[in-house]
């Protein structure tokens, strides 16, 4: 870059781009951190699981017992508290489906016959534990889709009939002309009409160096407005706009089903199988009832069963969070199988926030003359390549003066004129 001033001074400012070294390649959408906790179950499992602990705890403690062979508080316990693993076991049976519900149907049955109602309790804790965290593991997944969906403001500034008013954004129609002011996020996809302006679209392109925009030029939904105001024609609305198809992208992928979890729960309805065989096979040997039930227990398929989509669920909320957009889950599962990742945008390897490396004087100026005018002249400029330059004045302590009089012209740099 060339800049001039009263010193007839001349010279050349590198400004390259500062490499990270520890980022990965997270080149979508920043996440804001200070989302409210939302909860992926509802409070009556949780109030469940503690009526069904404090049951457990009264059952061993021989609690209010009336009965001699039959605790009433074990017995009510079990039935309110396994009523979901009941119901669903018995809908498994219509549906001729061997699953984990079911075995531990089977389990507490047996159980609850011998006068074991502790073990039925502390199996009943395990299971809707389980649920909890199941439900724990979808909430996040579906904080990610929520933490997206913020990106887009639910108001815009639109213009019509002379006049501009703030109207709700799904009230938007195509071929109205929305007025982003600096620092506002983009409801639309569209063309500006009028205006100039530098406008961060990493959400959509991964490019962190902010776009210059004017008339004719494109802009996105999610993206935002960093210097002038812009008026933009909209022509795509809500999903039809490409932040939203995005979205759509994601909430399609948590839907999916990996290969994967077809062999989980193909397996997990061969070990529930071989749970009962065994079971049948040691009450034969032995003719021990607990071991026969402790072998049903012990051989429940809950891990393989809901284990597997938890963690294919899980992994692609949180790279939804961070940034990457995996389709679904069998392009997840061929993660596994790469050996070469080629990386094309800034922002991956590397911030992508321009800064100022070295600086070419001309003979007989200093470099210190030479960057104090030309902070100067971009101090009045929002172009990244101009803010470098001032940070870069600001970090070494040079003075910066604001110009009398300024200019910028697109694609050709500023001008600028500092006390005559």
């Amino acid at each position: 870059m060339s800049v001039s001033s009263d010193q007839n001074t001349n010279a050349e400012i590198m400004v390259g781009t500062h490499t990270n070294p520890h980022s990965a390649c997270t080149s979508c959408c920043e996440v804001p951190a200070d989302h409210e906790h939302e909860h992926g179950f509802e409070i009556v499992e949780v109030l469940r699981v503690v009526f069904v602990a404090l049951a457990a705890a009264a059952v061993w403690f021989h609690l209010w017992e009336p009965f001699h062979r039959v605790s009433v508080i074990g017995l009510a316990a079990t039935l309110i508290g396994g009523y979901p693993i009941f119901k669903e076991a018995l809908e498994n049976i219509v549906e001729r489906r061997m699953t984990m519900e079911l075995s531990m149907t089977i389990a507490l049955a047996s159980a609850l016959a011998i006068g074991e109602f502790f073990t039925a309790l502390v199996i009943i804790a395990f299971v809707l534990g389980a649920e909890i965290l199941e439900g724990l593991t979808v909430g996040r997944g579906r904080r990610a889709i929520q933490d997206m969906l913020n990106f887009l403001p639910q108001t815009a500034s639109v213009l019509r009939d002379g006049q501009t008013l703030e109207v709700a954004t799904d009230t938007i129609l195509p071929g109205e002309i929305v007025l982003i002011r600096p620092g506002r996020r983009i409801p639309v996809d569209g063309r500006v009409v009028s205006g100039h302006s530098f406008v961060e679209q990493a959400a959509i392109t991964g490019e962190p160096m902010p776009s210059e925009k004017t008339t004719g030029n494109d802009v996105y939904a999610g993206t935002i407005n960093q210097a002038g105001t812009l008026q933009v024609r909209a022509e795509r609305l809500g999903k039809e706009t490409t932040f939203g198809k995005i979205i759509e992208a994601v909430e399609n992928a948590e839907r999916s089903r990996a290969p994967i979890q077809k062999t989980a729960d193909r397996l997990a309805g061969y070990l529930v199988y071989f749970a009962l065989g065994a079971a049948v096979l040691t009450f034969l040997i032995t003719h021990n009832i607990r071991a026969t039930i402790s072998v049903v227990i012990v051989a429940g398929a809950c891990g393989i069963a809901a284990g597997t989509p938890l963690a294919i669920l899980g992994a692609i909320g949180r790279a939804a969070r961070q940034g990457s957009i995996i389709k679904g889950g069998i392009y997840l599962e061929a993660l596994g199988h790469l050996d070469t990742v080629f990386l094309d945008k800034t922002g991956t390897l590397t911030y992508g926030m321009p800064l100022v490396t070295e600086i070419n004087a001309a003979p007989g100026i200093s470099e210190h003359a030479i960057l104090k005018a030309a902070a100067s002249a971009e101090s009045g400029s929002e172009h990244p390549l101009g803010r470098a330059i001032v940070r870069f004045a600001e970090q070494q302590d040079i003075p910066v003066s604001h110009p009398d009089h300024f200019e910028y012209r697109i694609g050709r740099g500023v001008l600028a004129s500092l006390h005559g």
